[in-house]
């Protein structure tokens, strides 16, 4: 009988008495103390962010418009008489009929006009592109303060002073320069190809706009519409300047009603932003599924 010795080279040999060294830890694995901390983090993050709307919901159940100074008392008396106040004996509807006709024709005619000049400025090489994009982003830089009395002026010339179509032209002014911008950076990450292929099946380009690239842009759209529509909906200085009839007024300008020279009716504006942020946040639940893959996907180029 013949024995075999097995080899074993100087690497594979662990010297006695020692102990081997512990596995490197995976790419992206993180250990016990990592994920709590971070888990913990993100928990209290969480709580900061919630805690001033839960804070708004709880005042406005206080029937006094002093509870705020005592909110330990409204536990005994919560009452929804708040909101019913607000939605029998205020202009509410009247404020949300023009809070939704002003975001909305923001939203629509904002969103097209930043469309099809980030898509301008992304394929096409005209003259002066790249100073047009920066003229854009100067406009950003006047504060409202500076622009009120032109525009006061240009309206006025018009003749849309306490009109809608003005106030929509008013924030659209401001929130296409952004748009714009936004919607540039996402354009250039479709693929050229895909402009190339509509000219080959025999689209113009409008035709290759609109039924090529705008389907494949609905991410960074609705990111842009999101914006268009905040900007319009929560916006005072312009909307409280250019609009006269309290009929007409938006629930940004709406809220002052709640303040008088001496008093201030804190119960009330709090059941009444409550109501008023339900729109904003079934516009947001409409485009939550773009909005994150359209705010990180014009990061990597442009």
């Amino acid at each position: 009988m013949s024995t075999t010795t097995l080899r074993t080279s100087p690497a594979d040999q662990v010297p006695t008495g020692t102990k081997p060294s512990a596995r490197p830890r995976g790419r992206g694995r993180r250990g016990l103390l990592g994920s709590l901390t971070s888990h913990g983090i993100l928990i209290v993050a969480s709580l900061i962010a919630l805690f001033p709307i839960a804070w708004l919901v709880f005042l406005s159940l206080g029937p006094d418009k002093d509870d705020y100074l005592h909110p330990g008392r409204i536990w005994d008396k919560m009452t929804f008489d708040n909101y019913t106040f607000v939605l029998q004996h205020t202009n509410f509807f009247e404020w949300m009929k023009s809070s939704l006709i002003v975001s909305l024709g923001t939203t629509v005619i904002g969103v097209l006009v930043a469309a099809t000049t980030g898509y301008a400025v992304s394929r096409m090489r005209f003259p002066g592109y790249r100073k047009f994009m920066w003229v854009l982003l100067v406009t950003q830089m006047f504060p409202i303060a500076v622009l009120i009395v032109p525009m006061y002026e240009i309206l006025s010339d018009l003749q849309l002073i306490d009109s809608y179509v003005g106030l929509v032209l008013v924030y659209c002014s401001t929130a296409v320069p952004y748009s714009a911008w936004l919607l540039k950076g996402y354009f250039d990450t479709i693929p050229f190809e895909i402009d190339e292929a509509g000219r080959v099946d025999g689209l113009s380009p409008f035709g290759t706009f609109f039924r090529l690239i705008l389907p494949l842009a609905k991410p960074g759209l609705a990111v842009a519409a999101f914006y268009n529509f905040i900007t319009a909906f929560g916006e005072v200085a312009f909307a409280s300047t250019f609009m006269l009839d309290d009929s007409k007024y938006t629930f940004a300008v709406g809220l002052q009603s709640f303040v008088s020279e001496h008093d201030a009716q804190r119960n009330l504006m709090a059941a009444t932003a409550v109501l008023i942020a339900i729109p904003v946040s079934a516009f947001f639940y409409l485009v939550q599924k773009n909005l994150v893959t359209g705010l990180t996907a014009g990061g990597t180029k442009g």
